[in-house]
């Protein structure tokens, strides 16, 4: 049967006007805001626009017979789009009416975006500045769509300057932005870190972590890890939360969390560094529905990375967000980004604020808070741009093949033969004193200072098979075997501390470290453990930074043969900390200055160390700064005045710990002139003498410079990396053992030990003259030369006669 058929043109209207928003203005007020475009061109009158009324469609339509799925209609041009004609075409099959329904909508939406184009196009031919503007905001990695949004508002006639005023004015007000950090920490609570892979979760959580700590101390922060996948991933957290001193937990699944989160509902803040996955991986949902299943919530932090491409940070939204709202983001690797722009057109479009900005790796100096003007400047920041696809002179002009070596190979190989020309001849030089080397080395070995433990650990520091957990086990049983030889009633541990700095970013850290010294020479035995923090928190009221904070609690733990521990401290522990140590058992003697306030037990009545009345006993003979002179010791029994910071930790005036202090004075040895007094406080009773305690604090002050001599051994082992760099710690473990066996041979006395320290003067080409004392850091010097000449000629110290062969063969 023969259907029906209906030209759709005879229902349509048509328009004409000079230009097309006119044109279009007259359809919308005609016909409707739902009308439907048909035909668009342009005219010598101007524009003329054919459309119609979309019911008048759906009429024609139910009076129009069945056509094909796909009506006729061919691209043309955008200045002229045709009309689709619903004319009879022999069809095989019937379709459904509401086909030509669907098509017609799928057209108008293309003309609607052609339309667009043209409007654009011909505002820009009136206003080429806007055109410019739009060049720069797409260079700038925004998206076409938002940047000719934001220009269709912006006036014509204006200058590229005033445009860009605009430009800016209308992003500032547009980004959203988390400001109020102070409400954030104020507030609290738990908070995950998320994002795909490579994004920088757990530097932005060390970073974070840092931030908080230094808000609000250590003590009210946990730090969490879900991220079980990657090798290493816990340890490098865990490295974060010791320089920080925070906890870190690792969790497996949704059960486990809700264990840690409950156990942890003391802190006031908790980060967890959640495991990274791509956007289109289907666990990122599995992920978001195990951090919603806790009781405790979560609030969810997305991080974007800044050198992602636009339509990727679209998708990472879209992923992460799952139904489930974002609290907000961060913005990660801003700092090596070319299009920065992407960013802010994301969250602008997401509305999702943003809370932080990342830049770097230092920690924390590397986390600004978000900030609107900023955030936008920096889009629009100059910048030296290599292009990266156009070959620039230089690529051009490669070598032929067969020709030479290009001069880069040719200087890395003269100079790789220059360093082995150099060892070479040092070698030979001392080849007639080969046998006199093999001896040094066994003396060294011999003489009960840690030689062989030290060339140990230096070898362990390039192994990457041998961790930091290994390396903490080894010396806490070369610390155990030192102080069963080395102490005979107690084991002293001097706590001190020494600033580093990294080698590459120049970040600055404090080290933190406990030397094991003997109660019979007051030399370092060993350094069993160090901790390291970041310097941005130094000077912060943070009870991790007090002295012996982080040592006490970990040598309490330790065994040492049933030897009582006394701490030796280069200045007065807090209040809260004697208080705790007293109910602890722990013994203390720490180095006071004259300023102290204190109230004289004897008397009652308030004084300062050095304005007490002390009995010094008789005077022994010692010598001080070259002169002769007479040195003795005082004792007295005081009581730290009560003051602001004793309120501050909750304790009263009759729970002030009852001390010993111990005054030593040195006079000249013929006028009677006082030449130096100290004066040292302590909790140990009268079990041990005045004397020794004045004894044990001189040999704290002595070792006190072993710590400045740890810098020397990082550098021996390769130096403090990047915060992140998973052998950090065992660098800096290993550099502490170390540096006990150069300070005590610094120390040594007898002829092998001059021997030992002229031939090493001479491995360095630093020798001492006129009979000055050999520096430690130069003598630090000649003993890694002296471990690699020891592996360059594969000698043990305990086979001396294995040099000369050695010799021979590189000879």
């Amino acid at each position: 049967m023969n259907s029906k058929q209906t030209d759709v043109r005879t229902t349509a209207r048509k328009f004409v006007a000079a230009t097309s928003r006119e044109a279009l203005r007259m359809v919308r007020e005609a016909l409707g805001a739902d009308a439907i475009v048909l035909t668009h061109r342009a005219m010598a009158e101007g524009v003329e626009i054919v459309a119609m009324v979309e019911g008048e469609v759906q009429g024609v339509l139910k009076d129009t017979a069945p056509m094909p799925a796909k009506p006729a209609a061919i691209a043309a041009p955008v200045a002229s789009v045709p009309v689709p004609v619903a004319a009879p075409v022999p069809a095989p099959a019937p379709a459904p009416a509401d086909t030509v329904l669907t098509e017609l909508h799928s057209m108008r939406g293309m003309i609607e975006e052609q339309l667009a184009s043209v409007v654009w196009n011909d505002k820009q031919r009136r206003d080429p500045v806007r055109g410019r503007l739009l060049r720069t905001l797409l260079g700038a990695g925004f998206s076409a769509g938002l940047s000719k949004a934001m220009l269709e508002k912006m006036p014509t006639g204006q200058t590229y300057a005033e445009g860009m005023a605009y430009v800016r004015s209308e992003l500032i007000r547009a980004v959203p932005v988390h400001e109020d950090e102070d409400a954030l920490f104020a507030q609290g609570g738990v908070y995950a870190l998320m994002g795909p892979t490579g994004v920088g979760k757990t530097t932005t959580t060390a970073k974070l972590a840092a931030r908080c700590v230094m808000r609000f101390g250590a003590d009210k922060l946990a730090l969490v890890t879900t991220d079980s996948y990657r090798i290493g991933a816990y340890e490098q957290l865990r490295i974060y939360g010791q320089i920080l001193n925070v906890p870190v937990y690792a969790v497996k699944d949704a059960a486990d969390l809700h264990l840690v989160l409950q156990d942890l509902r003391d802190k006031h803040m908790v980060l967890i560094d959640t495991v990274g996955m791509s956007q289109r991986d289907r666990a990122v949902s599995e992920q978001i529905a195990m951090l919603g299943q806790s009781q405790r919530p979560v609030k969810r932090l997305l991080l974007l990375n800044a050198t992602s491409h636009g339509d990727t940070l679209n998708e990472v939204v879209h992923a992460y967000r799952h139904g489930n709202e974002l609290t907000g983001c961060i913005f990660t690797k801003v700092d090596e980004a070319t299009h920065p722009g992407a960013l802010i057109d994301t969250v602008i479009r997401h509305r999702l604020p943003v809370h932080y900005i990342s830049s770097g790796q230092k920690v924390p100096e590397n986390l600004m808070q978000a900030d609107r003007a900023q955030l936008v400047d920096s889009v629009f920041q100059p910048r030296q741009h290599s292009p990266l696809f156009v070959p620039a002179e230089s690529d051009l002009h490669e070598e032929p093949a067969g020709a030479g070596p290009s001069a880069q190979v040719v200087q890395a190989q003269g100079e790789t033969d220059r360093l082995r020309l150099k060892y070479q001849n040092l070698i030979r030089a001392m080849a007639h004193d080969a046998q006199e080397l093999a001896t040094t080395a066994s003396a060294l070995a011999g003489a009960q200072i840690g030689f062989e433990r030290s060339r140990a650990l230096w070898r362990q520091a390039g192994d990457e098979g041998t961790g930091q957990k290994a390396v903490l086990h080894d010396l806490m049983v070369h610390a155990r075997s030192e102080v069963a030889a080395g102490c005979e009633t107690h084991v002293l541990a001097l706590c001190g501390q020494v600033g580093l700095r990294s080698n590459e970013g120049g970040d600055a850290y404090e080290c933190h470290g406990s030397l094991l010294l003997s109660d019979r020479t007051g030399l370092p035995l060993a350094a069993p453990n160090q901790w390291l923090s970041t310097a941005a928190t130094r000077g912060m009221k943070d009870a991790a930074r007090k002295p012996g904070a982080r040592q006490v609690p970990w040598l309490r733990q330790q065994d040492f043969g049933h030897k009582p521990l006394v701490h030796l401290l280069t200045r007065l522990p807090g209040i809260e900390a004697m208080v705790q140590w007293q109910a602890a058992g722990q013994r203390w003697l720490a180095r006071a200055p004259g300023s102290t306030a204190v109230i004289d037990v004897r008397t009652g009545a308030p004084d300062t160390l050095a304005r007490m009345d002390f009995e010094f006993g008789e005077g022994r003979p010692v010598r001080f700064r070259g002169k002769a002179a007479l040195r003795s010791e005082a004792h007295a029994d005081v009581v730290l005045r009560f003051n602001a910071a004793a309120m501050a930790a909750g304790i009263g005036r009759d729970a002030m710990p009852a001390l010993r202090c111990v005054a030593t004075r040195v006079v000249d040895a013929r006028t009677g002139n006082v030449l130096a007094q100290g004066h040292a406080l302590t909790n140990i009773g009268a079990d041990v003498s005045t004397q020794q305690l004045a004894q044990w604090q001189g040999w704290a002050s002595d070792a006190e410079p072993c710590f400045r001599l740890l810098r020397d051994g990082v550098q021996m082992v390769g130096g403090i990396g990047e915060l992140g760099d998973p052998d950090i710690m065992k660098r800096l473990l290993i550099a502490g053992q170390m540096t006990t066996t150069v300070w005590r041979l610094l120390q040594a006395e007898g002829d092998w030990a001059d021997r030992t320290r002229a031939l090493l003067g001479q491995l360095t080409g630093r020798p001492a003259r006129n009979g000055r004392a050999m520096s430690g850091s130069a003598l630090y010097a000649g003993v890694g030369k002296l471990f690699l000449l020891l592996e360059a000629l594969g000698t043990e110290s305990t086979a001396p006669t294995q040099a000369p062969r050695a010799l021979e063969k590189l000879g």
